[in-house]
């Protein structure tokens, strides 16, 4: 008898990781049936916690569809257009020239410096929202023209969640609350914030060069808000989905036309509003994003014409398993619906 899709994703779990070191969190979803969910492995090395699928992990750059959407809500309720200057929020950004707008900050083409750069490798402090506003704000100058290129830029989101509470009067986690997690009632995410307890969480590690497990949950630069700060399980994370098919502010299909950028043509690739996505013949979308920092790696996939959803969330930073091997297992089953180049896509642009 062959395969199911369901054998083969769990056998990819099982091989790639064990009950005794961290793990990872896999659901699979499509047309509003959960074809596959489980969970392996520890959240927490020192107490011995395992993850499960209510388990939080933190979502670095999947965070920043959220950022996203929270700039969509602005603009819907008249409160900001995406062709608004920055420097009409950030005069002290005003040096760096006039062109540069919202609109850029989505899609990674505002030509400003990536803040990490300037950060001392010896600093034991994390970096705060404001403080990345005032290390651009020290720059002399942009990379290049705004709107002339694409370069993913996590400065570019933490000013997004700045601008955020500079127009809505809310802190970013107060506004993200408000008008996406309550609303979706997802009621187990949140932003990373330090001393403040987080539900139901996974701890980060990373790997030796002898393949230990090692403690490595957070890092000087992983407490910034808007560009990769929350924390969510895979069971939140498909409320969160369902909330982008079926909650009328929070579609993307009228915003993403408009709000994005081709990265590369012969890939037919694209970026805007916290996604990377590819349109097919048919005209339809593939979504994708990844997420990795100190301690974690993170994948979500959609397929808004049939509805799908991949999530697969882990703690272990640099997870080698992510791509390759489990993308195959995915595009082996029609139940994905996935282009037979959607590997070769997320492989070209995440070497």
């Amino acid at each position: 008898m062959a395969e199911t899709l369901s054998q083969a994703v769990h056998a990819h779990l099982h091989t790639h990781y064990s009950d005794t070191n961290p793990g990872a969190a896999i659901l699979v979803a499509r047309a509003g049936e959960v074809l596959y969910e489980n969970s392996i492995g520890l959240a927490d090395l020192e107490t011995g916690k395992r993850i499960n699928l209510a388990t939080n992990f933190r979502l670095a750059s999947v965070s920043k569809q959220f950022t996203a959407m929270c700039v969509q809500l602005l603009q819907q309720q008249g409160l900001l257009t995406y062709e608004d200057k920055l420097q009409n929020y950030f005069p002290e950004l005003a040096h760096l020239g006039n062109e540069i707008s919202i609109k850029h900050l989505l899609c990674h083409t505002s030509g400003l410096p990536d803040y990490e750069a300037y950060v001392d490798d010896s600093r034991q402090e994390q970096v705060r929202d404001e403080e990345v506003l005032e290390i651009i704000a020290e720059q002399p100058h942009l990379l290049f023209e705004p709107g002339s290129q694409y370069r993913y830029s996590n400065t570019g989101y933490v000013l997004l969640a700045l601008l955020v509470e500079k127009v809505s009067g809310l802190t970013y986690p107060e506004f993200l609350q408000q008008h996406i997690l309550l609303p979706l009632g997802m009621a187990n995410t949140m932003l990373y914030e330090a001393g403040k307890s987080i539900p139901n969480r996974a701890m980060g590690y990373t790997l030796s060069v002898t393949g230990e497990a090692i403690f490595s949950d957070q890092s000087t630069c992983s407490a910034t808000k808007g560009d990769g700060c929350i924390y969510t399980s895979v069971q939140d994370f498909l409320k969160w989905h369902n909330g982008l098919e079926k909650h009328e502010a929070f579609q993307l299909d009228k915003t993403l036309p408009s709000i994005n950028t081709l990265i590369e043509d012969n890939l037919n690739w694209h970026y805007g509003m916290g996604w990377f996505y590819s349109r097919r013949s048919n005209g339809s979308l593939e979504m994708y994003h990844t997420g990795n920092t100190c301690g974690f790696s993170n994948l979500v996939i959609r397929v808004p014409e049939s509805q799908l959803l991949v999530v697969y969330f882990s703690n272990l930073a640099d997870n080698p398993h992510l791509l390759t091997s489990f993308l195959d297992v995915l595009q082996r089953y029609p139940e994905t619906s996935l282009d037979s180049d959607l590997v070769r896509r997320l492989l070209e642009l995440t070497r």
